[in-house]
């Protein structure tokens, strides 16, 4: 395919990737880490809040490597009824 001149733009990689941290959606990432933090010392369950942290994340990092935006996903089937799925 030919290029037109004057209508190539580089664009950063940085602009198309998503936000992770640690793998995980930067969103679930945060709302998960503060959760867990409030159960492990909010609570005084410092075991569950690992493991809730531990899990969570893992399965945040394991949806975010089938599909990046599984969070944009997720908002947009909770926000369109199903009735209009038909």
């Amino acid at each position: 395919m030919d290029e037109v001149p004057g209508f190539v733009a580089p664009v950063h990689r940085a602009l198309t990737e998503p936000i992770l941290m640690g793998g995980a959606p930067r969103s679930v990432a945060i709302l998960n880490g503060t959760l867990a933090a409030a159960l492990a010392l909010g609570l005084r369950l410092w075991i569950a809040g690992l493991l809730l942290w531990f899990i969570g994340h893992m399965a945040a990092v394991w949806a975010a490597k089938r599909d990046p935006d599984f969070v944009e996903v997720v908002r947009r089937h909770v926000r369109v009824p199903g009735h209009l799925n038909t």
